[in-house]
């Protein structure tokens, strides 16, 4: 097997462990859309894209990796995945896709590496219990609403090559004490640090 198709597995809600081969090279669209009940996968590092919606809803899974293999993480990948814990992301990702990892409530720790260039729109918003996050030197913007109701956000590392900070990028980022703006930035959306009350 060398792709797991779209929707290949989608509602197959009494899942609850998924091995995937060293021959995998693409996992499609909501292949495991709403697998409640799967608790662990590995990705292996044959795979390179990861597609929209692949993993949403799998909401019993903790912790997942993804290897330096994979370029793409697709829009809503990991949506609402309540139980993810931590998440490492490959060092070849380049791109973190719209609404990647939304409503991850549980999401305490995040790892983006230095081939990430852009944030997607509410790539983590709702990570109601992300403390910090480091955004590395690549990075050179931040989409709409990216990091929007992240409550328990105490601090935030914004690069110098960053130009650009989407709107509500950091709305009601409630528990944000201080940021520092660097000079690269030349544009900050409407509202990007709205209700972030004990800024």
């Amino acid at each position: 097997v060398t792709s797991i198709r779209d929707w290949a597995f989608s509602y197959c809600s009494s899942l609850r462990s998924i091995t995937i081969p060293n021959s995998v090279k693409s996992i499609g669209e909501s292949a495991f859309f709403e697998c409640f009940y799967v608790t662990s996968i590995t990705i292996p590092n044959s795979v390179t894209s990861i597609g929209i919606g692949a993993f949403e809803y799998c909401s019993s899974l903790t912790s997942i990796t993804i290897p330096n293999s994979v370029k793409s993480i697709g829009d809503w990948a990991f949506h609402e995945c309540s139980s993810l814990t931590s998440v490492a992301i490959g060092n070849s990702v380049t791109s973190i896709g719209n609404l990647a990892l939304s409503n991850c409530s549980s999401l305490t720790s995040v790892t983006i590496p230095n081939s990430v260039t852009t944030i997607g729109y509410r790539a983590f918003e709702y990570c109601s219990s992300l403390t910090s996050i480091t955004i590395p030197n690549s990075v050179t913007s931040i989409g709409s609403s990216a990091f929007s109701y992240c409550s328990s956000l105490t601090s935030i590392t914004i690069p110098n090559s960053l130009t650009s900070i989407g709107e509500y990028a950091f709305y009601v980022c409630s528990s944000l004490t201080s940021i520092t703006i660097p000079g690269s930035v030349t544009n900050i959306g409407e509202s990007a640090f709205a209700w972030c009350t004990k800024l």
